[in-house]
């Protein structure tokens, strides 16, 4: 079983955790926290309750879980002070409070055939696999020359044929479906997308080919 949550994976049958793709190094503790969070998610989990699952048996420093809560944090790239999965229950525990998906074994292998792909105007933009930036830089992926459009505007993390948004504080912001972004949003096919003044559309195809990412102007 394998559970998704924006650009991560935590396969619970490898025992790994992958982020954008790549395997993030986290200790066996590690994975086991944010294992109980993702499995309780979104209900806050006692600190009590935490130190007994992770450490059975033996009694621990509540410092140890605050530690081993930060490794989490930082293989997953969230933090304490701006979270976007991992909450602190300040005076009870810990919550898992993002989106989080469960993947069928298998699914993963299908992914290979999903291609997504950015629609501006009469322009195609081609997503790559892992993170794909969407602004004004022109080492960026999506390159949107457009004043409105910062230069690390938003980006897409595609992994496992699923397309994660998200904005990177951006100053004119990012919208979904008409509705400003504030978090990790996962995509959908025709799901219209707007950064800045500028109207994107996502689409999703399965079955074709790979492509090149093509910048456009």
């Amino acid at each position: 079983m394998r559970i998704r949550f924006g650009p991560c994976v935590l396969d619970l049958g490898t025992r790994e955790l992958l982020r954008r793709g790549k395997a993030v190094s986290v200790s066996p503790k590690g994975l086991r926290l944010l294992e109980i969070l993702l499995e309780r998610r979104p209900e806050a989990v006692r600190k009590e309750e935490l130190q007994d699952l992770i450490w059975p048996g033996v009694f621990v420093a509540e410092r140890n879980l605050a530690r081993l809560m930060n490794e989490v944090r930082g293989a997953i790239g969230d933090s304490a002070e701006n979270p976007r999965y991992l909450r602190t229950v300040h005076g009870f525990g810990y919550a898992f409070s993002g989106e989080a998906d469960r993947e069928a074994a298998g699914q993963s292998a299908k992914s290979a055939n999903i291609v997504f792909k950015l629609v501006w105007g009469d322009r195609e933009i081609a997503l790559q696999e892992g993170e794909n930036i969407l602004g004004r830089d022109r080492a960026a992926v999506a390159w949107i020359d457009v004043p409105s459009v910062s230069r690390h505007h938003a980006r897409i993390v595609v992994s496992d044929g699923q397309a994660i948004l998200e904005d990177l504080k951006s100053k004119n912001g990012t919208y979904l479906q008409g509705q400003k972004v504030s978090s990790p949003r996962r995509l959908a096919d025709a799901n219209r997308i707007r950064i800045g003044s500028v109207n994107l559309t996502l689409r999703r195809f399965v079955g074709g080919a790979s492509t090149k990412s093509t910048r456009t102007r």
